[in-house]
């Protein structure tokens, strides 16, 4: 979260925050004002700068709380697929299970995306932001390699790059062709692939 956000009100950050994903993903991040945001969320804009100071620094607040709330998912499921018949497809099976909830927030932060793409600043904020949750992604899959008694091939950085990217895309793909592409079936298919591709057994 921004810097000083543990200071503020609880209550009413989860508010705007649950606001703003609704309004930007009706709206549009562009679309999308900060009247809107306030009204929905039951609030005036002093309780909005009172914790943001613009929609930029409002939707990276977003991007933090869903990651942390991913990671923490991904968390649970790497400890349930320990004790599973197969750990990989275990978890490959939890990650197609989220895809469902997650056509929201991925409408909401392609748009972001490509808005970063276009403006270098805001880029390179992103960019800090996603190196966390990556970064977090390859410790919980070294903890699930070391624990099954394997080790990567490959950088596992490069890894969570394509997961990510099957994921992002599986997702955008089955909200344009819902019927030929059942949300989360890539993730199901293709996840237990690359990870039994990129690990060996340990000697």
């Amino acid at each position: 979260m921004p810097k000083g956000s543990t200071k503020r009100r609880p209550r009413t950050l989860a508010k705007l925050l649950d606001a703003a994903l609704e309004v930007f993903a009706e709206r549009s991040f562009y679309g999308a004002s900060i009247e809107e945001i306030c009204d929905r969320a039951g609030y005036t804009r002093g309780a909005f700068y009172s914790n943001f100071t613009s929609k930029e620094e409002l939707f990276l607040a977003l991007f933090d709380r869903h990651s942390q709330q991913t990671l923490d998912g991904l968390a649970e499921a790497v400890t349930r697929a320990e004790n599973a018949a197969d750990p990989v497809a275990a978890l490959a099976e939890w990650a197609g299970a989220q895809a469902p909830a997650e056509r929201r927030w991925q409408l909401v932060s392609t748009e972001f995306s490509l808005l970063a793409a276009r403006a270098p600043e805001t880029a390179a904020r992103l960019a800090q932001y996603e190196a966390e949750v990556r970064a977090g992604i390859v410790r919980l899959l070294e903890l699930l390699f070391r624990r099954m008694g394997v080790q990567p091939q490959v950088d596992l950085e490069l890894v969570a790059r394509l997961a990510i990217a099957v994921r992002e895309g599986g997702i955008l793909q089955s909200l344009v062709e819902p019927d030929a592409l059942p949300a989360g079936e890539l993730e199901r298919q293709f996840f237990p692939l690359l990870l039994r591709a990129v690990a060996t057994h340990q000697e």
